[in-house]
């Protein structure tokens, strides 16, 4: 199968959409597929392949890229432009079988109305909750165009996948069809309980503390800064673990927190198994990878009850579920495992134990049949085309 990727983010810039997309990169290359990788480049000027700043193939496919500028407080995240006539051209000189759009916005845009314009299948991936940031970044009146360009975008989609039953809820009322399930795997090599380091322990919590993590960017759509509640619980210390604008600011909002900057690999497996009790305050989440890989880490979850954590937390038995906005709950909810280490180690083993199976192979499996999927619905959409045109 010949598959052209278009990824709305992607390297050296390393976050949940990239990430899958290497997953994936990597399945398909294993499985004898033909793929072209479309993705922002790392300035708006300069050749369409640039081997400085993106390498030229990925997982052994090439990548071509389109003009991007920095988005706004973070200068590693790109924003390609390209007109919907340059991403056809490219599109028709790979000429794939279907078109896999990562996490659709501008650039991804693009190519749906360019694969239209070809009448190739699309697949499009519904990873990131963007209208939801708007609030965040104190412009709501933007909320509900971003929802209109997110219904745009995908009821243009040949066929739609969501990671959890709450996105699969946002797609549907907003009246979008054809949307399926894929959930993401987890690398259980990397985030294994096997890492856990008392080194690391050590330096993050010289005297003994209890260690309460969180793993994302430092962003307002994660809302980081609701830990605050937690920076002062007697015996334990908060770990930080990633990067982002609002690095200084919550370094002054949990002064007693660990700071332990961006990182990946197997240090970033260390770290989390290393973890006694995993936190998630962002309400944001289409899916919150970082859950499923404390999980594998044999590490319980305290999250908000939004979005992707009502999937993945079995609220009871492999974490606790808080209310959204209800920062006393976050709290108590904390307590009730850090202080009780029977309980916590019992909602450990269940963690762990909840995501047996649910390797990346497995998961890209599925996206192949769902290729599969889209390619026969294009094809019976373009004949019922054709025999309307002929009856005229």
């Amino acid at each position: 199968m010949r598959i052209a990727v278009v990824a709305e983010s992607f390297l050296p810039h390393m976050n949940g959409v990239t990430n899958s997309v290497i997953r994936v990169l990597r399945h398909l290359r294993s499985q004898g597929h033909d793929v072209l990788v479309i993705a922002p480049a790392q300035s708006w000027s300069g050749p369409l392949w640039d081997a400085e700043s993106t390498p030229e193939e990925v997982e052994g496919f090439p990548v071509v890229k389109l003009p991007a500028l920095p988005l706004n407080g973070y200068p590693n995240v790109r924003v390609a432009a390209g007109t919907v006539s340059r991403v056809r051209r490219i599109l028709a000189g790979f000429s794939p079988d279907v078109v896999h759009v990562a996490s659709p916005f501008v650039l991804g845009w693009r190519a749906i109305q360019a694969a239209q314009q070809l009448g190739l299948p699309t697949i499009s991936i519904y990873q990131t909750e963007i209208p939801a940031y708007a609030g965040r970044y104190g412009l709501p009146w933007l909320e509900d165009v971003l929802w209109s360009h997110v219904k745009l975008m995908h009821d243009s989609s040949t066929v739609n996948l969501v990671p959890s039953s709450y996105s699969m809820r946002q797609l549907r009322d907003l009246g979008i069809r054809r949307v399926h399930y894929w959930r993401r795997g987890v690398d259980q090599e990397q985030f294994n309980p096997s890492r856990r380091s008392e080194e690391f322990r050590a330096k993050a919590a010289p005297n003994g503390e209890k260690l309460i993590g969180f793993v994302g960017r430092l962003a307002a759509e994660k809302q980081v800064a609701d830990l605050a509640v937690l920076d002062d619980l007697p015996g334990t210390r908060l770990v930080i673990v990633g990067s982002g604008p609002l690095k200084d600011e919550l370094r002054a909002k949990l002064p007693n927190a660990y700071f332990a900057g961006f990182l990946g690999g197997n240090d970033l497996g260390e770290v989390v198994a290393s973890f006694d009790l995993f936190v998630h305050p962002g309400e944001s989440e289409t899916f919150c990878q970082t859950i499923q890989e404390a999980m594998s880490a044999r590490v319980p979850v305290v999250a908000v009850g939004r979005g992707g954590p009502l999937d993945l937390v079995d609220s009871s038995r492999t974490g606790w579920l808080y209310q959204p906005g209800d920062l006393e709950d976050l709290r108590s909810r904390v307590q009730d495992l850090i202080y009780d280490d029977v309980k916590r180690e019992a909602f450990a083993v269940a963690a762990h134990e909840s995501i047996a199976g649910r390797t990346w192979e497995a998961i890209c499996d599925q996206l192949i049949a769902h290729y599969e999927r889209a390619i026969q619905v294009k094809s019976r959409h373009l004949h019922t085309e054709a025999l309307s045109w002929m009856r005229r």
